[in-house]
This record gives structure tokens, sequence and C-alpha cells, in this order.
């Protein structure tokens, strides 16, 4: 029988069944792997990293480091898993996207990108020829940029064509930087269209959705800043937290206490001179939530893993403590 265009059409519990079968047995004999990143840690956090059919969400204050982060994460889901066929699409609506291209160079060179620019002194003539080798390789990245932000729909529209035109049998990533830019007329009711598009879309097969959000600034209040019990975010500080929150499989937020300055961070006391710290809020896996701790490697766009962990993976109840 004709299905009628309105439905939204069923499968038998048989059929799903046998797609969870297929998908255990390709994570069990090796065929199906999570995409790689630098980070053991988080790596180890998120199911071996970043999964297909997931929405991963990097939050953060102004500054915090989490667009460095996404952009650095790009670039190492090319670098790491040299035998997948990759394909991003990055919505850059922050900065322009020859900018990104500078971090990534800074990232790759070990050079700020203050050095990078000449800003105090001029770029001599061998370090210019590094950066050009190094873009020989950066411009061979499937990787494609859209530099202004639009509505919703116009976003869906554009992943759509670009599946469409681009993506053929490849894995297909899609950065956005950031949801707060996404234009609309109504702020939180732009945002709660944008979850649920990203929840259309994160359905499309091999298809990965790392969005950067914003907090806001209740994490910035005195009354929290001087009670370390409350320096560690919350479900309440992402901006339109329940739509945010519903629609993301992974929430990592980063946070600098060093930008509020707290001397000393949270109820552990954990040092700040100099450290980054990921809060690991959600994990829809029912796997470990809690901290990742960071060296500050942001003059080269780099979160730095540590090599004396002193902080380990910690788990609610752990962290509660």
């Amino acid at each position: 029988m004709e299905q009628n265009s309105c439905e939204l059409g069923f499968r038998h519990i048989s059929k799903v069944a046998d797609e969870s079968i297929a998908y255990i047995n390709a994570r069990r004999n090796g065929t199906s792997k999570s995409l790689k990143t630098r980070w053991t840690k988080f790596n180890r956090m998120c199911m071996g990293g970043i999964e297909p059919n997931v929405i991963t969400t990097i939050a953060g204050g102004s500054g915090s480091g989490k667009s460095a982060f996404a952009n650095t994460l790009e670039t190492d889901l090319v670098d790491l898993n040299p035998n997948q066929e990759i394909v991003i699409l990055s919505f850059s609506f922050e900065m322009m996207s020859y900018r990104q291209i500078g971090r990534k160079i800074s990232n790759k060179l070990r050079q700020t990108t203050s050095e990078l620019y000449s800003a105090e002194t001029k770029l001599d003539d061998s370090s210019f020829e590094k950066v050009k080798e190094v873009t020989k390789e950066i411009k061979n990245y499937p990787i494609y940029y859209v530099d202004t932000p639009g509505t919703v729909t116009q976003i869906e529209e554009t992943i759509k064509k670009f599946y469409k035109d681009i993506v053929r049998d490849r894995w297909f990533i899609i950065t956005l930087d950031h949801t707060l830019l996404v234009e609309g007329f109504d702020e939180r009711k732009t945002l709660v269209e944008l979850e649920k598009m990203l929840i259309r879309i994160k359905k499309y097969p091999m298809t990965s959705i790392i969005q950067i959000a914003q907090l806001n600034r209740n994490i910035e209040q005195p009354e929290r800043i001087n009670n370390p019990t409350a320096h560690y975010p919350m479900r309440s500080d992402l901006s339109a937290s329940d739509a945010m929150y519903q629609a993301s499989d992974y929430i990592a937020v980063i946070m600098r206490p060093e930008l509020n300055n707290i001397q000393s961070y949270g109820p552990k006391h954990l040092p700040v001179r100099d450290k980054i710290y990921m809060h690991v809020i959600k994990n829809r896996d029912g796997g470990n939530v809690g901290i990742l701790e960071f060296n500050n490697g942001l003059a080269y766009g780099d979160f730095l893993e540590p090599e004396q962990r002193p902080v380990e993976v910690q788990t609610t109840e752990q962290i509660k403590g």
C-alpha cells in the first residue's frame, strides 16, 4: 500500500534490532570506530572519540578556548583518522575562515598568531616559507567553510545541499561556531528550533555534529566566584539550557578559572595557573561525567594533557565530594 506523504513511517523492532547487532559487531571487529582526537582522556570519556549520529556540544564563556578546541578537533579528525573518508562543513559564524586557517598554521608550526601576523616583529622570510609549506598541506583538507550567518532554515538547506552534492559516502562532520550567532528575531525560540533541526540532521547516515555554545553570565556572579562549591558549571549555565541539553549526546564545558580571578578552583581546590578544565556534564550513553584537566596551550590554539595527571577523570560522586 502506498504510504501517505504526511505519515512519518514506521519499522518493526526486528529491523531495528538487526541494525543494532550489526553496529555492535562492527565495533567489535573494528570495522566501525569512533574518530580519534589527540586527547586521550577526552576519547576515553566519549566512547573513543567522535561517534556517528551524535551531537557533541562544546560550551564555555568568552575567551575560554572553546573555538580553539573545536578548530584543533576539526584538524585532528582528518590527521588522526587516515583510514576514514571524512568531509567537514564548518559554519564559522564567529570568525572569518581565513583566521581559522591562521589558527591551524599556528598550531602546526607552534608559532603564535601574533607572530604569524607580524604584530610586533616582522615575520622573517624563513618562517614565511614554512607557513607556505604547511598551508599547502592544509589546502588538501576536506573542509568547507560557511562564513555568513544565517537562519535555522538557511543552515538546514545549506546542509542538505552539501550532503547531496559533496558528501556522497563519506563520514560527514558538521561544526557550528557558535549557536548564539544563528539569526532569528527571538533568541530562545531560534535556539530551540536550531536544536530540533540538528536532531533531524544527525540522523543522516554517518553524520556527526559539533556545536559551540556560550555560557550565560550566571557563572560570573560574585556569589558563585566566592563560593568554591558553586565554581563548577551546571546545566542551567548553558544558554537555552533545556533545548540544548536535551538535543546533545555529549556536553563538555570549558572553564578557565583564571579569567574570573579564582585563586583555587572548586571544593577540591584545584590549581588555576595556566590550567583549563573541561567538565563533561552529559554523556547520553551512560558513561562517566567528570572533569578533565589540561595545561593552557592556547597561544598555539592547543589544549595540552599534562604528563602527570593530578586530576584523574572523576565520577559524579567524586565531584560532589
